[in-house]
């Protein structure tokens, strides 16, 4: 395993989250109700890659092997994923959230969670052993797939201060 990639990705990852912290630091009196959302999705999903990428890291000291680490990581990635998604929704104000986006912006939130399509589904091919070869493969274009979502979040953050200091 290339460990240098998986680090470099945890680094890329958290240079989001400390993006997302900084604009919830400069602007904290006039963040809105999704603003403050979308701060903690860019830095719920940064984390969480940050995590994701140092798992097979890890596992590899245990030596189990290249496909048992990585349906390790797989499935250890996969549960994060969830409880992460479990523990929001479980918030009332995070629903109220996810419910106003839906409605307000229904084009952009089915965007957000199209990118749970290639992020979970290459995890579960892993851990099902589809095709052992690709694990490494298909555990990376998770990983950049979950943070190109931060991107795409973080963008949207950006775009939504840019046009209210427009507008």
């Amino acid at each position: 395993m290339n460990d240098t990639l998986f680090v470099t990705i945890a680094e890329i990852a958290g240079v989001f989250v400390g993006f997302a912290a900084l604009i919830s630091v400069t602007e904290r009196s006039g963040s809105g109700a999704a603003q403050v959302g979308q701060i903690r999705a860019v830095v719920t999903d940064g984390l969480l890659v940050v995590v994701a990428a140092l798992i097979p890291v890890g596992l590899e000291a245990y030596d189990f092997g290249d496909h048992t680490t990585w349906v390790v990581a797989g499935i250890v990635y996969l549960i994060l994923i969830w409880t992460v998604i479990a523990l929001a929704l479980r918030s009332p104000s995070n629903r109220r959230l996810v419910v106003d986006q839906a409605r307000s912006e229904p084009l952009m939130t089915a965007l957000f969670w199209v990118f749970e399509i290639p992020i979970q589904v290459p995890l579960v091919l892993i851990v099902l052993g589809v095709n052992p070869d690709l694990d490494r493969a298909l555990y990376l274009t998770s990983l950049l797939f979950h943070l190109f979502e931060a991107v795409f979040v973080l963008a949207q953050l950006v775009y939504a201060r840019v046009d209210r200091h427009l507008g």
